[in-house]
């Protein structure tokens, strides 16, 4: 006769344990001031700022109205911070401190750990959207498109995150925690500026143009304002993304050390 407590010896899942391991990274996110100042607070400050008092109309945002202008673009800076600055800096602490050598000894699979991280990023990012792009509205942001928009926009975020996640992962898993802390907000900081976040790429000095148009912030900021001012689906921006996360990803997976 069978014993109701049988052991089942075994691990779980695949994907149970990359939800388990994304619901733990989410609650340490929503519990760390500075992520949250990263992540949400700055891009609605600097929505309101644009949008809210007329600062965008002498600002090289775009030809349209600064509002229209500002959301995506704020959007893009909303992904970058969640995707990469955010994600970089935590996970390269939590390689100096030995959580990252722990979970490793963990059913969990390095590829278990990135995919519950970028899991969580998701969810941030789902709480980001809702607030920004609530205060467009409120602020009289008008997007053409309809479907094609939206379908953009998922697009764009999808594969931003994809492409940032993976970078910042690279950055986290091969330098120390301190040098990722700097090199992350420095390189933040130059795709804020030079990156064609805020700015469009034809604004730009025209002997670099070439080269901010590749870099995939550009990519990032241009479609999603493609996809709410155009009211077009951006397949060579989500393209140019895929390609940076095929390659960032695949140094990921080469170069990530669990301490």
């Amino acid at each position: 006769m069978s014993s109701t407590y049988a052991p089942r010896p075994g691990s779980a899942p695949w994907p149970r344990k990359v939800l388990a391991h994304a619901r733990m990274e989410f609650r340490l996110l929503i519990r760390n001031g500075e992520q949250l100042l990263l992540a949400l607070v700055i891009p609605l400050g600097l929505l309101l700022l644009l949008g809210g008092t007329g600062l965008g109309n002498r600002l090289p945002l775009g030809d349209g109205a600064a509002i229209d202008d500002a959301v995506p673009r704020v959007l893009a800076l909303a992904v970058l911070s969640s995707s990469f600055t955010s994600l970089a800096i935590a996970t390269g602490f939590e390689r100096r401190y030995g959580v990252i050598k722990r979970l490793g000894a963990s059913p969990l699979s390095r590829t278990g750990l990135l995919a519950g991280k970028i899991g969580a990023v998701l969810v941030v990012q789902v709480i980001q959207l809702a607030v920004l792009i609530g205060t467009g509205f409120a602020l009289g942001w008008n997007p053409t498109g309809g479907f094609d928009a939206v379908f953009g926009v998922m697009l764009m975020v999808l594969c931003g995150t994809a492409a940032f996640a993976s970078l910042g992962l690279l950055m986290a898993g091969v330098l120390r925690a301190e040098a990722t802390l700097a090199a992350a907000n420095l390189l933040y900081l130059l795709l804020l500026v030079g990156g064609a976040v805020l700015t469009p790429v034809d604004e730009y000095p025209e002997g670099i143009q070439g080269v901010v148009r590749v870099l995939p912030s550009a990519a990032l900021a241009n479609g999603l304002a493609n996809s709410t001012i155009e009211g077009v689906i951006p397949w060579a921006a989500a393209l140019s993304l895929a390609l940076w996360a095929g390659v960032l990803g695949y140094l990921v997976s080469r170069t990530f050390r669990w301490d």
